[in-house]
């Protein structure tokens, strides 16, 4: 006899009505999908896919529009309550209590979901422990970090031990050293518990990690199989490249996007760059001969994001053209000997709690310099001392030249900022937006018009100019909030995770302005969870528990972390860390 199969969708169908417009939206088209049981499954897609519409449509929270689909082999729209008796799903916002403490959030959780009381203390110490909570029971979530609240999160979704596991982006936001630990607890709970996960992510290593994987576009099933069956689409086309002496990676990179021809990705990755092409016959042909002479290619074996890469770009109508920002491929960078940002003794307390703990460093003029740490590190509080929204408690902090202690108003005028989340006038066209913030920049109406002009060509807004801002998808929400930041035309651009959230093909976009933009003499301080990005920068500092950890080049916190890589250099440098600290206070 077949095992019941734990979803399956046949030419599912999900339309939903445009809240301007009122005319109709297809959010998935046709899907047709088998899951076996006992299987971690992953779904990817840039933003848009319909990838938490599907999720939302498999644990009963709404019905499709057309087709069938069945889930634990009941029909979802005949018996969504018994299928969510026997699932557990994390939405990208789980609802957390912060006020209760973690033991608190478990057992209102156990209570809602009728765990019996026998049960229960086994189930809430093997979580404790496979999450690493055991010793924050009496802590109240909302001071826990990002990524101990993610990990308290798949915790309360698990007090029962359910057939079923949906998880939608678990890990977005979070550090790569608590990604790491809550894919251990994923794949601990498939081996030993024998649960099913589907899991949407936006991350390609961890959707290699999983047996099957979908992938999403525009609610359209582009392709399937396991990663080593999707490898096949990228064999043989995909090359490292060392850049000349002098040359940053990333300019390298420039060149190579720019060639939309015949290269389908490139990113920098230990120093070099990574690059993908349409075919192994174009690699002699590739423009960036053109600005590079010593250019020698060495194949490498594909990785999933290549073949997922390779896919987007085949259906993608996004014109890869540069929107005025150009590149003198061969001028190198605009960095100067001038000191942009210095931070001495830098500390910011909060009550008994130091946050950020005696930091000092300096960030010249044209510099991509990059703040990471692990959630709860003190990397946003410096982030926001050194953007004036908070005061510092001690040390001296100057930005542009201006001392932040004396003259904070003076300082922000030279400084333009993104935030992690989209945190402009939703309801406000992308026009009024842009007239809004060059008005709270002190602009005339003339430099208004003409400065508006040349950002929305720049940041290919000019179609969407009328749409209301809270309208547009994530990518392009991004190109608006740098268009409004940059109104003014700051010396100083600070970036707070300005990826997070959004698909790749947006993030090459967004790196690509971020290079042209520092080749002009723009400062740029940014924090991202995304490791490949820190190879972007001239130089990263790593916070942890608010102290400096390291600082450097890129290649130096490789060597530091004695690691290729900077995901496996950053896990590195803070595993030793916290290690050094636990001896010392022993």
């Amino acid at each position: 006899m077949t095992e019941q199969k734990i979803i399956r969708a046949v030419n599912l169908c999900k339309t939903f009505h445009d809240v301007v417009t009122g005319s109709p939206v297809e959010a998935l088209h046709q899907i047709n999908m088998e899951i076996e049981p006992g299987q971690l499954t992953a779904l990817i897609g840039p933003d848009g896919a319909g990838k938490t519409t599907f999720l939302r449509l498999l644990c009963g929270l709404m019905s499709p529009t057309a087709g069938t689909l069945s889930v634990l082999g009941m029909d979802v729209t005949r018996h969504p309550q018994a299928i969510q008796d026997q699932l557990s799903y994390m939405p990208q916002k789980f609802g957390l209590y912060e006020d209760l403490s973690v033991q608190e959030n478990l057992r209102l959780y156990a209570d809602l979901h009728g765990v019996p009381a026998a049960m229960r203390q086994a189930r809430f110490d093997r979580l404790l422990r496979i999450t690493g909570l055991s010793s924050f029971t009496n802590r109240p979530a909302g001071k826990l970090s990002g990524g101990m609240k993610q990990k308290l999160g798949l915790a309360c979704t698990l007090v029962r031990s359910p057939k079923l596991l949906l998880l939608d982006e678990p890990t977005v936001g979070v550090d790569p050293l608590s990604r790491r630990e809550l894919w251990a607890i994923l794949q601990e709970l498939t081996a030993e518990e024998h649960i099913s996960v589907f899991v949407s992510t936006a991350y390609m290593d961890e959707a290699a990690l999983c047996q099957q994987v979908y992938i999403l576009h525009q609610g359209h099933l582009l392709d399937k199989g396991s990663p080593a069956e999707l490898l096949h689409a990228s064999d043989g086309c995909t090359f490292m490249l060392r850049p000349p002496a002098g040359v940053p990676a990333r300019i390298l990179q420039a060149a190579l996007l720019d060639d939309a021809e015949h290269v389908v990705d490139a990113v920098p990755a230990s120093g070099e760059v990574r690059f993908s092409v349409t075919s192994p016959t174009v690699l002699s042909g590739l423009n960036a001969y053109r600005y590079f002479d010593t250019l020698h290619p060495r194949p490498i074996p594909a990785v999933l994001e290549d073949s997922f890469m390779k896919l987007l770009r085949a259906v993608s109508h996004e014109p890869r053209d540069t929107h005025g920002f150009e590149l003198d491929y061969g001028a190198g960078t605009a960095i100067s000997d001038k000191i942009e940002i210095e931070v001495r003794d830098l500390v910011r307390k909060f009550g008994n709690f130091t946050a950020v703990d005696n930091t000092s460093f300096q960030v010249r003029r044209g510099e991509i310099f990059g703040l990471l740490g692990p959630n709860g590190a003190g990397k946003s509080t410096t982030f926001r001392m050194l953007c004036g929204l908070l005061p510092a408690t001690s040390g001296f902090l100057s930005v542009a030249g201006v001392n932040l202690r004396t003259a904070r108003a003076q300082a922000r005028a030279n400084v333009g900022y993104v935030a992690q989340k989209f945190s402009l006038y939703g309801t406000l066209s992308v026009k009024e937006n842009l007239e809004f913030f060059g008005g709270a920049y002190g602009l005339t109406r003339q430099q208004i018009r003409t400065r508006m002009a040349e950002l929305l060509q720049q940041f290919g807004l000019t179609d969407q100019v009328l749409q209301p801002a809270g309208t547009l998808p994530g990518g392009y929400k991004q190109r608006l909030s740098m268009a409004a930041a940059l109104m003014h035309r700051p010396r100083i651009l600070f970036l707070d995770e300005p990826t997070s959230g959004i698909d790749p093909l947006a993030r090459r976009t967004f790196w690509r302005q971020i290079t042209a933009l520092a080749a002009t003499g723009t400062t740029i301080i940014i924090t991202t969870h995304f490791m490949e990005e820190a190879e972007y920068c001239d130089r990263i500092m790593i916070q942890d528990q608010g102290r400096m950890l390291a600082i450097g080049t890129p290649a130096e916190i490789r060597r530091s972390g004695s690691s290729r890589t900077m995901n496996e250099a950053f896990i590195a440098i803070v595993e030793q860390a916290r290690a050094d600290k636990e001896a010392n206070a022993s």
